[in-house]
């Protein structure tokens, strides 16, 4: 039985590029950074659960809730086999138990903060903004985007950025836990504005503070799907 299922839906992805040495402290042992046409990107993502369960049980009350998060790729060497994988600098949803249970069953980097979205849709278009609270200021990840989706091409960028379905996190500096992200390929939508107003050293810390500064080199909208988050393993660094 899958750790947790659900569905990821409507996933905003604004995609920077950063100093790859931003992230090197950062990288999970085992695995090595992953690159995009040589270019090191972090993604702010914001997305909805839905129908969530643990185990296959729906929790009251959890079922239904905003992540927003900022996280960077990496790929590891399994056998003769590339994994590409993400790694999460944070992740912020408003439910304190979901982030006592992500950071002690899994060592994820989740944290508590007040989260709201709004979706406006018609036959045309679709606005979908997702917003925190960080200590008293809000923050927003909106974009709007026509409303017919188009499968994600090979060898695109929106493929490297959406195609993922690892997850890598350091426990320890000599220990990582892999899990694997279930889903079908998504679609994604044809997107004609944005509107990003975050305070990143605030929300992510001092390391950060240029993406303030700094333009999206591409902002993506998936329709996402339903999703299984299986049970974590270690991985044999050393053998």
């Amino acid at each position: 039985m899958s750790f947790l299922t659900a569905e990821w839906r409507k996933l905003v992805l604004a995609n920077y590029e950063v100093d790859p040495e931003t992230l090197r402290s950062s990288v999970p042992a085992g695995t090595e950074l992953d690159l995009w046409d040589g270019s090191c990107l972090v993604s702010l993502v914001g997305f909805m659960f839905l129908n969530t369960r643990l185990m296959g049980i729906p929790i009251p009350f959890h079922t239904r809730f905003e992540e927003i998060n900022l996280r960077f790729y990496v790929r590891y060497r399994d056998g003769g086999k590339w994994k590409r994988g993400v790694v999460f600098i944070r992740e912020i949803v408003s439910k304190p138990a979901l982030t006592f249970v992500a950071n002690r069953v899994y060592g994820e980097r989740y944290v508590t903060m007040p989260t709201r979205h709004n979706w406006s849709e018609t036959a045309v278009n679709q606005e979908i903004e997702y917003s925190w609270n960080c200590r008293g200021e809000w923050q927003k990840l909106s974009v709007n985007a026509k409303n017919h989706s188009r499968p994600i091409l090979a060898g695109t960028e929106e493929e490297f950025i959406a195609e993922h379905y690892w997850g890598y996190t350091q426990a320890r500096p000599d220990t990582t836990f892999e899990y694997e992200v279930v889903h079908p390929r998504w679609e994604t939508y044809p997107v004609d504005s944005f509107d990003i107003r975050v305070d990143f050293e605030k929300v992510y810390g001092k390391a950060f503070a240029a993406l303030h500064r700094s333009s999206p080199v591409s902002v993506m909208l998936a329709e996402g799907s339903q999703i299984a988050v299986e049970k974590k393993r270690k991985l044999p660094i050393g053998f």
